[in-house]
């Protein structure tokens, strides 16, 4: 019988079964932080590891919501190759996410039939920006994407490495060619 632990230790996720040598598996920064879904539960970022990521803050009464369809197209399409959108609803922009959680998730299913994953409203910019956001948009951790979110649906690319590999504003639709080309160009490496 073989016993199996895991635990996660300053970033590194270690894994060990009974008579082997431990195997740690870096986690990226990115992932590296503890989030609560739209429904409450508390989710570890780091079950996204080795999968590609669109991280969009969403709002429901923007000019950009509409972008909602292109982001659940794009979830349909790539997610059983690796895809994973997340979305986290943010209420900075002109007041334009003013809902509860439980208002988020009822418009979003009846509108836009939304079946990625959801999480809890957050603040993306400022001292109580959520340290995910933190960690995307910092020069120490992305010197090539960081800066302040200007406004609702901006897209993060990250890759299967935990990298993030581009960024995208909110003028730039989630089914843009340069978009999917790069969703498609991060599908095809393989995890490391």
């Amino acid at each position: 019988m073989r016993m199996f632990a895991a635990c996660l230790f300053a970033g590194v996720a270690i894994t060990m079964t009974a008579g082997s040598i431990p195997a740690a598996e870096k986690v990226s920064p990115v992932l590296n932080h503890k989030v609560k879904s739209i429904k409450g539960e508390e989710v570890d970022l780091s079950k996204y590891q080795g999968k590609v990521l669109l991280v969009v803050n969403v709002a429901s009464r923007c000019g950009a919501t509409p972008q909602y369809e292109q982001l659940e197209s794009l979830n349909a399409k790539y997610k059983d190759k690796g895809l994973a959108v997340l979305g986290f609803p943010c209420n900075q922009f002109g007041s334009q996410e003013p809902g509860t959680e439980e208002d988020i998730v009822k418009f979003c299913q009846s509108k836009y039939n939304v079946s990625f994953d959801m999480f809890a409203k957050i603040d993306v910019n400022g001292a109580d920006a959520s340290p995910v956001y933190k960690t995307l948009t910092q020069k120490e951790t992305d010197p090539k994407f960081a800066g302040d979110i200007k406004w609702n649906f901006e897209k993060f690319l990250i890759g299967r490495d935990g990298s993030i590999v581009a960024r995208f504003g909110t003028g730039v639709k989630p089914d843009a060619p340069d978009v999917v080309k790069a969703i498609e160009a991060e599908l095809a490496k393989s995890a490391k």
